[in-house]
C-alpha cells in the first residue's frame, strides 16, 4: 500500500492528513520531530514525505525544515518531499525546489490541491521506480557484456546501442565481411574496433582508411599499393592498406565513395584474397578481415549504377545498423560527462538542453560541444550557453515565456498545484518558481 510519512510537531496535522489521504487509499504514518521522522524512514517503506518547516513555538525561519529536508535528500535522494508551513516565503520555496523539493504548500492547505499534489507525486514516484528498475536491469546486462567482451572502453547506456554492440561481439569471431551503417559521426569506427578486438585476428593489425577522404585517382593506390612510376609522383614502391592489414582487419569507411574500378578490385580480393599493385603484374595474396561502413544509401546507388550489386552483397553478409544519437537518448549524458571529465559538471538546465537537442552531427557534434563548454564554463559548472548549441540559441532568441496572466490562469486551473501548472505551461517546477519570483507573484493560499 502507498505510504506517506507526515513529520509535524502538531499531532492534529497528522490526524487531518491521515483522514484525508485514507479516502484515496493512502496509508499515513506520523512523526512529531525531525529525528523521529528520520528513524521512521529507516524502518518503513515510505513513498512520499510531507514535512513541516518549523518545529518549535515562535519559530518561523524555516531553518529546522531546511535542515530536515537536506538530511532526507542526503539519505534518500529519490524520495519526493512536500514542504508544509504556515509561514511561506517564496524565496525559500525557490531555493528548496532548486535543491530538489517536490513542492511547497502553505497552511492551511486546500484539501483537493494537496490530494492532487500527493497523487501526482506518488504516480511519478512509481514511474520513477519502474524506470530505475529497468535501468538497473539494463546496467546489469551491460556490465555482463563488458565482462565477456573487449568493448574498447566504449561509453554507452542506451539499449539500442547495447543491441548493436551485442550483435557486433556475436559476429566478431565469424570470418565474414561486416557492413556497418549509420549517419556520420555516430561512432561506426568504434563498432569496427570492437569487432576486431573480439575476433580471431585481434592480435593482428587494425587498419582504417576513409574512402571519402581520398581523391578517386589515389584510392586504388591507397588500398592496393603501387610500384614505382605507377603514377605521377610515385618515386618508389609503396604498400597498400591490404598488405598492411595482412593477418588482421581492414576497415573501409565511406565505402560508397569507392570508384567502380576500385570496386572491381575489392570484389576480387574479397573472393580470392588476391590483387596486384598499380603498375605491377605480380599477384599478391593476403588474408584480411574486411569491415566496411557507410552513411550512403547503397541500394539507391546500385539502382543508379554507382555501386556494384555483387560487391554490396559480398560486403553486406552481416549488417550492423548504428542509430543516430537522437535515437539513443540514454547515451547522451554519459557521453557528455565522459567528454567533460572530472573537472567540471553539467547544470540541470544544461542536461535538459543536451537531451532536447536533435544532434544532427551525432557523437562527433556532442564531443565538440562539450569540449567548447569545458573551456567556456565558469567555476566548473556548464550552463546551456556554454554548449553553443543552435537549439539553445534559438530558444534564447525566441523564448516565449508565459506572462503574469498566463501563469495566474494556469495556477487557478491547477488549484495551486505547482507541478500541474508547470506542466501546462511547459516549464519545470524550478523554472515556474523562478518566474513567480521574477514577476512577484505570490503563492496561492
Amino acid at each position: 500500500m502507498r505510504t506517506v510519512l507526515v513529520i509535524d510537531d502538531n499531532p492534529a496535522v497528522a490526524t487531518a492528513l491521515e483522514v484525508l489521504l485514507s479516502l484515496n487509499e493512502i496509508r499515513t504514518v506520523a512523526a512529531l520531530s525531525p529525528q523521529q521522522g528520520l528513524e521512521l524512514l529507516e524502518q518503513e517503506a515510505i513513498d512520499l514525505v510531507i514535512a513541516d518547516m518549523n518545529f518549535h513555538l515562535d519559530t518561523t525561519s524555516g531553518e529546522e525544515g531546511i535542515a530536515l529536508f537536506r538530511a532526507i535528500r542526503a539519505r534518500y535522494p529519490d524520495l519526493p518531499v512536500i514542504l508544509l508551513t504556515g509561514w511561506t516565503r517564496l524565496e525559500t520555496a525557490v531555493e528548496l525546489v532548486k535543491a530538489g523539493a517536490a513542492d511547497y504548500l502553505a497552511k492551511p492547505w486546500d484539501d483537493q490541491k494537496l490530494l492532487a499534489t500527493v497523487e501526482n507525486l506518488l504516480e511519478l514516484a512509481e514511474s520513477t521506480r519502474e524506470v530505475t528498475r529497468l535501468k538497473r536491469a539494463r546496467s546489469k546486462s551491460q556490465d555482463a557484456l563488458r565482462a565477456r567482451f573487449d568493448l574498447r572502453g566504449l561509453v554507452f547506456a542506451d539499449s539500442a546501442t547495447e543491441r548493436v554492440i551485442e550483435l557486433a561481439c556475436q559476429v566478431a569471431r565469424a570470418d565474414l565481411p561486416v557492413l556497418i551503417t549509420g549517419p556520420n559521426g555516430a561512432g561506426k569506427e568504434r563498432i569496427a574496433e570492437i569487432v576486431h578486438a573480439n575476433s580471431s585476428v585481434k592480435n593482428g593489425p587494425f587498419i582504417a582508411v576513409n574512402c571519402g577522404a581520398l581523391p578517386n585517382d589515389l584510392i586504388e593506390a591507397e588500398l592496393f599499393g603501387a610500384d614505382a612510376g605507377a603514377y605521377t609522383g610515385a618515386n618508389k614502391a609503396r604498400e597498400g592498406r591490404f598488405e598492411l592489414a595482412d593477418g588482421g582487419t581492414l576497415f573501409l569507411d565511406e565505402i560508397g565513395n569507392l570508384p567502380l574500378s576500385g570496386q572491381i578490385k575489392l570484389l576480387r580480393v574479397l573472393e580470392t584474397g588476391q590483387f596486384e599493385r598499380l603498375g605491377s603484374g605480380r599477384t599478391r595474396t593476403v588474408k584480411v578481415r574486411v569491415l566496411s561502413a557507410t552513411n550512403a544509401d547503397l541500394p539507391a546507388m546500385i539502382r543508379d549504377g554507382r555501386f556494384r550489386e555483387d560487391l554490396y552483397y559480398r560486403l553486406n553478409v552481416i549488417e550492423l545498423a548504428l542509430p543516430p544519437l537522437r535515437e539513443r537518448p540514454d547515451d547522451i549524458l554519459p557521453l557528455a560527462q565522459h567528454f567533460l571529465g572530472q573537472e567540471a559538471r553539467l547544470s540541470d538546465d544544461s542536461r535538459a538542453a543536451l537531451l532536447a537537442h536533435t544532434w544532427p552531427g551525432n557523437v562527433r557534434e556532442l564531443k565538440n560541444s562539450i569540449q567548447r563548454a569545458r573551456v567556456l564554463c565558469r567555476d566548473g559548472l556548464v550552463q546551456p550557453a556554454d554548449l553553443g548549441l543552435a537549439s539553445v540559441r534559438a530558444q534564447v532568441r525566441g523564448a516565449d515565456e508565459p506572462d503574469r496572466a498566463a501563469i495566474e490562469a494556469a495556477l487557478a486551473r491547477a488549484r495551486g498545484v505547482i507541478s500541474q501548472a508547470a506542466a501546462e505551461l511547459g516549464l519545470s517546477r524550478q523554472a515556474l518558481y523562478r518566474r513567480l519570483e521574477k514577476l512577484g507573484i505570490s503563492l496561492p493560499a
